[in-house]
């Protein structure tokens, strides 16, 4: 029996970003979350900041009107995102870190220490019928505090991985490749259902992707990135053939 086939998510939100360079309405990521089902994608992801530095508030019902796939809403652990979350109602809720000042996330929330202000939140989206997950860093405490609170997903934070690959290749991502192994089997072993994302390129993302407990890779950045040079159509489609190859060249 083969497993399922692990899914693609398609962040969107750096299409917003050069969009809001200059004003107006181009590019629009709501075209971008039209392509996005043709090309391989199984669902989108949004980040809706505080700033608003990328995606609007104006975007969501759009990208929902112009797709049919499953979103995903970034969120910060604030009541003004949880509240907008509520109404909105996406598929799935993902509770991340966030800094003004920071350029992209840069590492995964920390429920232990926030374990009281996050629980509520994460009760309200689950009734509101969200299915909530959590950005964590590749840590067993971490993912045991997640169970604890009830979220169904954890999002294991890949940045420290692509930053040692970028370093030194595969060799020097070695040691944190295994940390992110053991912490999508400790997921499992808890009853909950571990992604990855943060930082993966084609180059790296073989690895993350054959690792057979993940069922979802999030990926925006790199994607929106490479979407210049050869379309967002070239770029997705070449994603997803690597991540198939990861699972079937593992399972052979």
């Amino acid at each position: 029996m083969s497993e399922p086939r692990q899914r693609l998510g398609l962040n969107i939100d750096h299409v917003a970003t050069i969009r809001n360079a200059r004003g107006g309405v181009h590019p629009d990521p709501a075209r971008a979350a039209a392509m996005a089902h043709a090309a391989g994608a199984d669902g989108l992801t949004i980040h809706l900041r505080e700033d608003r530095r990328h995606i609007q508030d104006a975007d969501l019902q759009k990208v929902r009107e112009a797709s049919d796939l499953p979103i995903n809403l970034e969120m910060a652990a604030t009541e003004e995102m949880t509240e907008i979350a509520v109404a909105f109602k996406p598929h799935a809720a993902c509770i991340v870190p966030e800094k003004r000042e920071e350029r992209t996330t840069e590492g995964g929330l920390d429920v232990a220490g926030l374990h009281n202000q996050i629980a509520p939140m994460v009760r309200r989206l689950a009734d509101a019928g969200c299915r909530v997950s959590l950005f964590i860093e590749p840590d067993p405490v971490q993912i045991a505090v997640a169970e604890v609170l009830g979220a169904p997903v954890v999002e294991l934070h890949t940045g420290r991985y692509a930053e040692l690959w970028l370093e030194g290749g595969s060799d020097a991502a070695s040691s944190e490749l295994e940390r992110i192994r053991l912490a999508a089997v400790e997921a499992r072993k808890r009853g909950l259902e571990p992604h990855a994302g943060h930082g993966l390129t084609f180059d790296n993302v073989k690895p993350i992707a054959a690792i057979p407990e993940i069922a979802e890779l999030n990926i925006g950045h790199f994607l929106i990135g490479e979407a210049i040079f050869t379309g967002l159509d070239a770029a997705v489609k070449h994603m997803r053939a690597l991540m198939d190859e990861a699972r079937a060249e593992r399972a052979r």
